[in-house]
């Protein structure tokens, strides 16, 4: 079969098996064509809370099927491609932020929405990155430990420095990456474009950013925007996912290591082998970690999220 039949049979298959796909806006283009909606990782989990089918398959990495087996245990949450995993979300142990807990007592922890559910079980409130200011203004106390991205926790200490809050050394290594000098560069190279990067990145990088927020930010303001130009600083698919909806226009990626290995190992044939019951990794988790994780996103939506 080409893609073209290989992604018919999915969408056969999906509406027959009653399978609702949803895809990260990260991972390939073949993939998200075939999903019923695309986003970002928690605009996905709260959309799986409202569709009707009884199946969820997640295109994307572990901690988003996790996240949305949380909103909806009584679905039946299935992850395409089991290896797909986050670096960051698995940099800092349970054990680990409980040691951080008694060292620092009387600090609220703040957990990127980007971790594991395991991890969320001992966290007091999760964010994501377009959430993470209004919810950290918003929290009634003084004094934050902000887990596990250092450079969104610095930007969101900057922009809230009326709270005191504590950084602990983790991240998206791929968005790390990029080195300050690279985006002076590309400034150089396209002083007419617009740069937009996620607060992922080093903070000198954001500082020299027109904007810096969340995928769907940075999606939202290429769309509203005037300009011609834009240098994309996140994941490359979303700079050539703009490219195909506005071809009058230029997107530069901000750096070509900007790739997320973990978002790509998802497959247009992973999808199909899902839909058809012969793949995918079903997601199973106690019902205490659900419980205890779900208050940390409860009190997401409560403050905000």
């Amino acid at each position: 079969m080409n893609i073209r039949e290989i992604q018919d049979e999915i969408i056969r298959l999906k509406k027959e098996n009653d399978i609702c796909i949803l895809a990260h806006s990260y991972v390939s283009r073949d993939v998200r064509e075939v999903a019923d909606y695309t986003g970002d990782s928690y605009k996905l989990s709260v959309l799986a809370k409202e569709v009707k089918q009884k199946t969820v398959l997640m295109c994307g990495v572990r901690f988003m099927a996790e996240t949305v087996k949380i909103l909806s245990p009584e679905k039946r949450v299935l992850l395409s491609n089991g290896i797909a995993g986050c670096p960051m979300a698995e940099q800092m142990s349970k054990d680990f932020i409980e040691s951080v807990k008694k060292e620092n007592p009387g600090y609220t922890v703040v957990a990127y929405v980007n971790t594991t559910a395991l991890l969320k079980t001992v966290c007091d409130v999760c964010v994501t990155s377009s959430s993470a200011v209004q919810i950290v203004k918003n929290i009634d106390n003084k004094n934050i430990i902000f887990i596990p991205d250092c450079n969104l926790g610095a930007y969101v200490a900057k922009m809230v420095p009326e709270k005191n809050i504590k950084l602990l050394q983790g991240g998206c290594p791929i968005h790390a990456s990029i080195d300050p000098k690279e985006a002076e560069a590309m400034r150089a190279a396209h002083p007419n474009a617009k740069m937009l990067v996620h607060p992922e990145c080093v903070p000198a990088i954001s500082l020299m950013a027109d904007y810096a927020g969340s995928t769907a930010g940075i999606l939202d303001y290429a769309r509203k925007s005037d300009a011609d130009e834009f240098i994309i600083g996140t994941e490359i698919s979303i700079a050539e996912q703009l490219q195909y909806e506005f071809p009058d226009k230029k997107f530069y990626p901000l750096s070509m290591k900007l790739i997320c290995p973990d978002m790509k190992a998802t497959t247009l044939m992973d999808v199909y082998n899902a839909v058809r019951g012969k793949g995918g990794e079903e997601i199973e988790l106690d019902d205490d970690v659900i419980v205890k994780a779900r208050g940390c996103i409860d009190e997401m939506i409560r403050l905000g999220g």
